[in-house]
């Protein structure tokens, strides 16, 4: 029986989108398992998640962005994420920008997670955004990392309603549990071999187009039941 994939997960807060990834993996919906956990910040419960799955929790202080700091961390990254055997890396809830280093090493095997439908709203705080602005779709995104913030080429999405008296944290939380579908979804395909990428369009082999489950809507549609 060959090796699972060993993923590497980057995190800076509590972590949920990771206890997705480690819950699929436990229960097999995922052929992979969390190999190690690295944030850039020492308190963020993300690495008490992992450590009570017995997983490596690894703090790496990383600094503003093209700065020294930041590439002596990214180098750091990379050698931790080499040496737990990682074969994709997945940024969760991960509020840097993933170095030169990590993409040029783990190229095309860099995934992140991003609560509003990119190209739209990009940054933080992007659920408030939305609401703000007065949009009626939002929803979550899955996509290839590459050298800029919330640009990458784009794997899964899933579009929820704005409703008329959201604030920005009711919100989060309804796109918050399509994060917790889309993104173990998106892991699974890359496992199993069945992600190309042309220029900025990812295929899925097989894939249906669309799928509605409890008043969203996932594309490609999703196969995990999560």
């Amino acid at each position: 029986m060959a090796d699972k994939l060993r993923l590497g997960v980057l995190v800076s807060g509590s972590g949920t989108n990771l206890q997705s990834i480690i819950n699929a993996c436990e229960a097999g919906k995922i052929d992979a398992e969390v190999a190690v956990v690295i944030s850039n910040r020492a308190e963020a419960f993300g690495l008490e998640r992992a450590r009570k799955h017995g997983i490596p929790a690894l703090h790496i202080p990383v600094g503003r962005n093209e700065t020294p700091e930041y590439e002596i961390a990214d180098r750091e990254q990379t050698r931790a994420l080499r040496d737990h055997g990682v074969g994709l890396v997945c940024m969760a809830g991960y509020l840097r920008k993933a170095g030169p280093s990590v993409l040029e090493t783990f190229a095309g095997a860099v995934m992140n997670i991003h609560p509003a439908l990119l190209p739209a709203f990009p940054g933080v705080k992007v659920q408030w955004a939305a609401v703000e602005y007065g949009v009626r779709i939002s929803g979550c995104t899955v996509h290839f990392a590459d050298p800029e913030f919330d640009r990458g080429p784009i794997i899964i999405q899933a579009a929820v309603p704005v409703l008329q008296e959201d604030d920005g944290e009711a919100l989060a939380k309804r796109i918050l549990q399509c994060e917790h579908r889309i993104y173990p979804q998106a892991i699974q395909w890359f496992v199993a071999g069945r992600l190309s990428l042309d220029g900025r369009h990812v295929f899925v082999d097989d894939a249906r187009a669309g799928s509605w489950r409890d008043g969203a809507l996932f594309s490609p549609a999703l196969e995990l039941d999560l």
